[in-house]
């Protein structure tokens, strides 16, 4: 028994436009895009002798060129990921590589498969569209999980410059410095938006929306209170990177606790599917009795729905929120 050639060929094309979307984008904007960067894009951006105010324009026009993504019809699907992920891409460009990616699918199938023309152009079609749809999901979700395990540290070196005298924008331009992508570009962005007349905590929490994260919101509404009423705002963001802390060790432990029940999830989910393809393979003739009955359709339908409802199922059961 053994995969077909087909699907296999088909895997590797999928796996390819995958790589050649980043391959692209690396090139296009070069390796400061790259997520984790030592050496913050802002800051690289600023060594290599950009103006400050160029910087700052190239960036929030990157920040804000996905908000109105939803006014596309078939790009509003994408417009909320590729904004949280910040893909550098304009929604014109990402829209352009599908196309591109398409076309490359559809090379590569005629070059190494045998496939009639509407399976290759629909199976194109979609490997542009979904590995697009992938790319930028994954990019979204890598930019979020490591913006949430720096935040602490930020916090911390926000209220170090703090408890020795600092304004809270010099102690925020300074933190920028040291923490690395994504979250350095984000808070030197504010703190440059800041210098230049912006509200510190209304740039705090635009970037708390834009990211849909709660701790961040946290830090925003705790300079805005300290802003409007006073108080000791060092004391204040120890404690939030403290309950920061301690939300992300809980959030950790939960999902080991949870791993297993989410790999159970996972296997009766997919379970019967993998069992009716196998079938299928190792004898092909197996449902050739039923398939001519009246009930076949009624039924294989039915059992799709109950498929589809326990992924659905499955998926909510364990999906712990912290």
């Amino acid at each position: 028994m053994s995969i077909s050639p087909v699907l296999l060929m088909y895997a590797l094309i999928f796996g390819g436009i995958l790589l050649l979307v980043e391959a692209i984008y690396l090139l296009t904007f070069g390796r400061s895009v790259r997520l984790g960067s030592r050496l913050n894009r802002r800051m690289e951006m600023l060594e290599s002798g950009g103006k400050r105010s160029d910087v700052i324009e190239r960036l929030r026009k990157e920040t804000n060129q996905h908000s109105g993504g939803a006014a596309i019809p078939f790009y509003s699907l994408l417009a909320e990921k590729a904004e949280k992920g910040k893909i550098a891409f304009s929604p014109v460009m990402l829209m352009l590589m599908m196309i591109i990616l398409g076309c490359v699918g559809f090379l590569a199938m005629t070059l190494f498969t045998g496939a009639p023309t509407l399976l290759k152009v629909g199976v194109s079609a979609a490997m542009g569209i979904g590995g697009i749809w992938v790319w930028v999901s994954g990019k979204a979700k890598k930019r979020r999980d490591m913006i949430e395990e720096q935040l602490p540290d930020a916090i911390d070196l926000l209220v170090r410059g703090l408890r020795v005298g600092h304004p809270f924008t010099h102690a925020l331009a300074s933190a920028a410095k040291e923490i690395p992508d994504p979250l350095g570009t984000e808070l030197g962005l504010i703190a440059d938006e800041a210098a230049y007349g912006r509200d510190v905590g209304e740039a705090l929490m635009a970037f708390a929306e834009r990211m849909d994260m709660q701790d961040i919101r946290f830090l925003a509404v705790s300079v805005t209170i300290q802003a409007q009423s006073g108080g000791n705002l060092a004391e204040i963001l120890d404690g939030l990177s403290k309950v920061v802390r301690a939300r992300f060790k809980l959030f950790r432990r939960v999902r080991a606790i949870t791993a297993e029940a989410k790999w159970s999830g996972m296997f009766l989910s997919a379970f019967p599917i993998v069992a009716m393809l196998t079938i299928s393979m190792i004898k092909p003739d197996y449902y050739d009795e039923v398939k001519e009955t009246a009930l076949f359709i009624p039924v294989a339908l039915v059992v799709v729905a109950f498929l589809i409802v326990n992924v659905i199922y499955m998926r909510k059961m364990v999906n712990i929120q912290v």
